[in-house]
């Protein structure tokens, strides 16, 4: 072994120990860190594993993040607001994705590009350039998907679990308590059933208790779930306490409008199955079921009658 060869080994050495060393203090936060990091997640009623593995990825790609994250007006923008409604109120959450996406759009092209060089496969010129923008075009809206997967899941769980609630808050009310005694009951009884329901009234009743005005928050509310039926909630009550009429009465009739309307959105997802197992009733069943009922009888006529007419002739 020359000198050379000894100088690589161990620059190849010595990068893996600083890639080790890097990913351990990473993983492993100090304990001013994890004590700021606990307290965020307390305040905010996410999982530490969540947090701690947005906080690693945000950590990891932020050299990269920079590249596709706006300067300015981010917190006004879609994108935050897309946050909300998928209940990420992390702030390492933001460089997290915007690294991933530049990641996934840089790597997948390269890494495809080195897979079929590799692999011998013949395509060259136009058809590898197209096959390059594929891959990017999927990093870069990758993301996207997933986020709006998490928001499509957790509305259409709010939106399930809001005519329950509006139940157990009217008997709340109904039994004295005041709207915001009544939300956090409300919040208490529906941690198993909903925790993203039950995490947006403990957070009303957060700002409500930190000074702001009920009309903001429950405004605040409805912004930060992005579903319809919670906005009509939130308007209901505005106008209950300003024209004076009672909040429980106006609750009934609202859980009832909303259990309605769940039935009805049970309904049209039912009658769309038909449609929806047409294609694959007509290009996976009916091939198949053809298949294993004119299989035998094509064999035999494969077998006895065109040798017959072959015979004939």
């Amino acid at each position: 072994m020359n000198l050379i060869q000894l100088l690589f080994l161990s620059l190849i050495f010595v990068v893996v120990v600083t890639a080790f060393y890097g990913v351990s203090t990473l993983m492993s936060p100090n304990s001013a860190r994890q004590r700021l990091m606990d307290l965020s997640i307390d305040s905010t009623q996410q999982t530490p594993s969540k947090d701690r593995w947005l906080r690693w990825v945000a950590d990891l790609t932020r050299p990269v993040s920079k590249l596709s994250m706006p300067e300015e007006g981010f917190e006004k923008s879609r994108v935050k607001l897309r946050f909300a409604h998928a209940g990420i109120r992390s702030a390492s959450a933001t460089s997290a994705y915007f690294g991933i996406k530049t990641l996934l759009t840089v790597g997948l092209p390269l890494t495809g590009f080195v897979l079929i060089t590799l692999s011998g496969s013949p395509l060259k010129g136009n058809n590898m350039l197209f096959a390059m923008l594929t891959l990017a075009a999927a990093g870069y809206y990758g993301p996207n998907l997933v986020l709006s997967r998490l928001v499509m899941v957790r509305q259409r769980e709010i939106f399930e679990s809001f005519p329950d609630a509006l139940d157990l808050m009217t008997v709340c009310v109904e039994a004295g308590l005041g709207t915001e005694s009544a939300m956090n009951r409300v919040a208490d009884d529906l941690q198993f059933k909903s925790p993203a329901l039950a995490d947006e009234l403990r957070i009303v009743n957060l700002e409500l208790r930190a000074g702001s005005a009920r009309e903001r928050a429950l405004r605040n509310l409805a912004i930060r779930t992005g579903v319809e039926e919670v906005d009509g909630f939130v308007t209901m009550i505005s106008q209950a306490e300003r024209f004076g009429t009672s909040i429980a009465a106006s609750l009934r009739v609202h859980a009832e409008m909303l259990r309605t309307r769940r039935r009805q959105r049970a309904e049209e997802a039912a009658a769309k199955i038909a449609l929806k197992l047409l294609f694959p009733l007509i290009f996976c069943i009916f091939p198949s079921l053809m298949v294993v009922l004119m299989g035998p009888a094509m064999i035999q006529v494969y077998r006895v009658l065109l040798p017959t007419m072959g015979a004939g002739h």
